[in-house]
């Protein structure tokens, strides 16, 4: 499929919004409806110079698609900050897969959210060691 030279809304199948875009990021829940959601016939659409980047949940990917993917090099490279064995184990073949670029599921961190999980912290100790717990699960 040639790729577009104008804007135009992406609604018809997956396949085509791989087969028209230069990076495609995967940013949902793995529901039984999302599982394998991207597999063999939506990584063969893949343009050589695209990238599939998955931060939401490893299974978004069918594993076998994406190896047979990553082994063809049917694509330019995948990010993966998400992994069907967290952590990933070391002899994984993704730790020696070429074309990946890998992170430890942490593309949530900021410096603003670290603030806010810190502070949380001493807040919930501060306050359970007063006698008056905040947060309190099942209350």
């Amino acid at each position: 499929m040639p790729r577009p030279t104008t804007f135009e809304p992406v609604n018809d199948t997956a396949a085509r919004l791989f087969a028209t875009s230069d990076i495609v990021s995967l940013c949902m829940p793995l529901v039984p409806v999302t599982r394998g959601m991207v597999g063999e016939a939506e990584l063969r659409s893949v343009r050589p110079e695209s990238f599939p980047v998955n931060t939401s949940r490893a299974l978004l990917i069918d594993q076998d698609a994406l190896r047979t993917a990553i082994d063809g090099e049917w694509l330019a490279g995948v990010a993966l900050d998400v992994f069907e064995i967290e952590p990933i184990p070391t002899g994984h073949w993704l730790l020696t897969a070429p074309r990946t670029l890998l992170s430890p599921h942490m593309g949530y961190v900021s410096d603003v959210n670290y603030r806010t999980y810190f502070a949380d912290v001493v807040a919930n100790i501060a306050a359970y060691r007063a006698g008056e717990p905040v947060r309190v699960l099942g209350s």
